[in-house]
């Protein structure tokens, strides 16, 4: 099954890079963080690579690393660099297995921009990739799911549903039917969040995503 499935959340800190790990191996697809930004934590894609235990998937170079924890183009604007979406377009093309989902981890939400004139909305158009929205609950939250859902019903970007973080909340119910997005499952918080949780967590999605993505 060769698509291209994009992971944006409803805000920053959602779980995007945990939940990202959790459908790879539950997929066994190719990983592909475009543009990190904040360096001094590590990246994304080394998390992701230390939390996989298949060994079909591949997680490739990002396309730019950039060193302010900022949103793409201003990190960008800090190094005197312009992030060029061509080559994130082309990246993809390359990156993307035959047989196999490519899984593609975004920056922040829907409006965070790549550069001065384009946004990770456009950016995810352009990919022609299905979107895994990130929700968490916190005071805030359902007007910044249902904005998200919006902006995707409104563009008429395929959306394969929800994945929640975090303790179960009555504020998910209310989300999946205001939204009219299904629920792909939910990741409890867990410490420490290692190979064998990431492993259980990926069985316990495969079901759903398998029904979803027919």
């Amino acid at each position: 099954m060769s698509e291209r499935i994009f992971i944006t959340g409803i805000g920053t800190g959602v779980g995007k890079t945990i939940t990202s790990a959790c459908l790879t191996e539950a997929l066994q697809a190719d990983y592909w963080k475009p543009v990190q930004t904040g360096l001094l934590e590590g990246t994304d894609t080394e998390t992701v690579q230390a939390l996989l235990s298949n060994d079909v998937s591949v997680c490739h170079p990002e396309a730019y690393c950039l060193e302010a924890p900022a949103s793409p183009h201003l990190a960008a604007r800090l190094e005197n660099i312009s992030i060029q979406p061509h080559r994130i377009l082309e990246l993809a093309n390359q990156y993307q297995p035959a047989n196999r989902p490519l899984l593609m981890e975004g920056a922040g939400g829907l409006m965070v921009p790549i550069n001065e004139d384009v946004f990770t909305l456009d950016l995810i158009r352009e990919l022609n990739a299905r979107v895994v929205i990130v929700a968490q609950n916190y005071l805030g939250s359902i007007n910044h799911a249902l904005l998200t859902a919006r902006l995707l019903q409104h563009t008429g970007i395929a959306v394969i549903g929800w994945i929640f973080n975090g303790d179960y909340h009555t504020n998910e119910d209310d989300v999946i039917r205001w939204s009219g997005y299904p629920r792909i499952g939910r990741i409890p918080l867990a410490h420490p969040v290692d190979k064998a949780f990431v492993q259980h967590q990926a069985q316990l999605l495969t079901a759903s995503l398998q029904t979803l993505m027919a």
